[in-house]
């Protein structure tokens, strides 16, 4: 952890808490302007899935570089085009990274291009990807950086140790590591707003767009009162599990990290209102060598807006960080 500049991290006024460095992005989104540097749509096909297929947005920097590709993946109702991000892209372009804005299956534009959906543990929509990357950008290395539930897809990825390109390091920023912990917590009274706002969510993006659903299952997700019936009624059969406590069982990320020799930076706020900060506190406690743990007292789920810096704080220390493994800068 030395020499990434990480035990500084101030919220910014009056972004205060851990509630109000989540919501920061609601009340005001970060731009979507990313004219300087021109867009390239690609589509990736996932092997035997009846046709699915994910997109994707390239953005090329500016100038000659040897920086690696980076590779953005969302989190959960996420998409190329959230905040998160279309900042974070920003970001890393600026500083001469090619950047990728993955949509995993069935999110955003991938709606249209799949009949099915991703979960916590949907590590095969990132080997689609890195198997079949075939542009210039990636012969320089790709690094993976997963938001929230993306973090969660990228470890599993990465614990499969699946064909196509071997990411030089991977981060993860507000993972949950512990999925039935995660969802209780979230379904917790104090957290009322935020469950409602992402069970409305959760049922929009399965219903909608190409989604392979039968009239019954419609119905159920309907239904579902909150995230734990609508994962048992949706997400834990749609993709093989028994039930909800089998999907979260199955798909948490515990006990995945021996099982993978990459660089890894994990970046996690106690204070996150929906993810509980235990399993980084166990992490701590016996950090495996190829890890990098940054366990901040504030910042929020994907908040971390710093009162120094017009970036939120994670992308300084990612960028911190990639120039120590890759030797930039």
């Amino acid at each position: 952890m030395a020499g990434l500049g990480h035990a500084d991290f101030a919220p910014r006024f009056p972004w205060l808490g851990g509630d109000l460095q989540t919501l920061r992005y609601y009340f005001f989104p970060a731009s979507e302007d990313l004219s300087a540097w021109p867009a390239q749509r690609l589509s990736f096909p996932i092997p035997n899935a009846g046709g699915d297929a994910l997109l994707a947005v390239l953005h090329r920097p500016n100038r000659a570089t040897d920086r690696p590709l980076v590779i953005l993946v969302h989190g959960l109702t996420g998409c190329e085009g959230s905040s998160y991000m279309f900042e974070a892209t920003r970001s890393f372009l600026t500083l001469g990274y090619p950047v990728m804005r993955l949509n995993l299956r069935g999110a955003g534009p991938s709606r249209e291009t799949c009949r099915r959906s991703y979960c916590a543990g949907s590590g095969d929509n990132v080997e689609a990807v890195l198997s079949a990357l075939e542009i210039e950008e990636a012969r320089r290395g790709v690094v993976l950086i997963g938001f929230s539930l993306g973090g969660s897809v990228i470890l599993h990825h990465l614990a499969r140790q699946a064909q196509g390109t071997s990411p030089i390091c991977a981060v993860t920023v507000s993972a949950p590591f512990d999925l039935g912990a995660s969802i209780r917590k979230l379904m917790s009274p104090r957290n009322v707003l935020y469950h409602r706002w992402l069970l409305v969510r959760m049922k929009e993006a399965v219903i909608g767009g190409a989604s392979e659903i039968s009239l019954r299952q419609r119905a159920d997700v309907g239904a579902a009162r909150n995230i734990y019936e609508f994962d048992n009624a949706f997400t834990a059969p749609h993709h093989g599990f028994a039930d909800a406590d089998d999907y979260y069982a199955r798909c948490s990320v515990t006990g995945l990290l021996e099982r993978i020799d990459v660089p890894l930076l994990l970046l996690h706020a106690r204070n996150d209102p929906w993810i509980p900060a235990a399993p980084y506190e166990d992490i701590a406690r016996a950090t495996p060598p190829n890890v990098t743990l940054m366990l901040t007292d504030d910042g929020g789920h994907v908040g971390f807006h710093d009162r120094r810096k017009a970036t939120p704080w994670y992308n300084t220390v990612i960028q911190a960080y990639l120039e120590r493994v890759t030797g930039s800068g």
